[in-house]
């Protein structure tokens, strides 16, 4: 597929998105918050669902959390035009509450499409809900993070969510830029023909993460 049908086909999927009405959450949306970046990034960002701001413009990440990102992004000599951000579900949870599993179900085409058509080297999820929900596991972001995982075909890097260095300070800030940094060197190491190197998270071999991941069916 070319860039132009995939960006055609992206274009689509926005359109139906903004006129779903699958799950109780498109009844308090604003509006539908499909994604924003590149349709042929190496990187994609998953976050969890839009908040008070992404609500109201429409684009992923674009309150003092986004704002954080942004800046990491630069200081790895990235912008949101080299990178591509979406989240679990398009449409605000009220009071900004984790996603309920059937809103994930109803919501959840729409990911596995994106994830296909952009194709990234890279998944970077960003907090514990996206990360336990594509890695399938009960194991925490604090343990998961930082780490290379094998999924369908291409790699997660999970890190910490940007809002939560927002609360916890420049140390917390420092391990998102590592984890960025992560990302690049593996994007970089597959233009170059070799395989990222994957480490153990603490606990050994039979920790459920990094196994291949189905979680409520995501691409089943």
């Amino acid at each position: 597929m070319s860039e132009v049908d995939v960006e055609t086909r992206l274009a689509e999927l926005a359109v139906d998105a903004s006129v779903c009405t699958a799950c109780r959450l498109s009844e308090t949306r604003t509006q539908a918050v499909f994604a924003d970046g590149s349709s042929v990034a190496d990187i994609m960002f998953i976050g969890e669902g839009p908040g008070f701001y992404e609500d109201r413009e429409g684009l992923p990440f674009v309150g003092k959390a986004g704002m954080l990102l942004n800046r990491l992004l630069r200081q790895v000599g990235l912008s949101r035009a080299d990178v591509y951000i979406a989240n679990v579900v398009k449409c605000r949870p009220p009071g900004n509450r984790d996603p309920r599993p059937d809103e994930i179900e109803a919501c959840k085409h729409f990911l596995v499409e994106q994830i296909k058509l952009v194709d990234p080297v890279v998944v970077m999820t960003m907090g514990n809900f996206s990360t336990k929900l594509l890695l399938n596991t009960a194991t925490g972001i604090t343990r998961t993070r930082g780490t290379v995982y094998p999924w369908w075909n291409r790699v997660v890097i999970p890190t910490f969510h940007p809002a939560a260095a927002l609360r916890s300070g420049p140390a917390m800030m420092d391990t998102i830029r590592g984890d960025l940094e992560l990302a690049v060197r593996t994007v970089r190491q597959g233009m170059e023909g070799s395989s990222p190197a994957e480490e153990e998270p603490d606990g050994g071999g039979d920790d459920p993460v990094g196994q291949q991941p189905e979680q409520l069916g995501l691409f089943g």
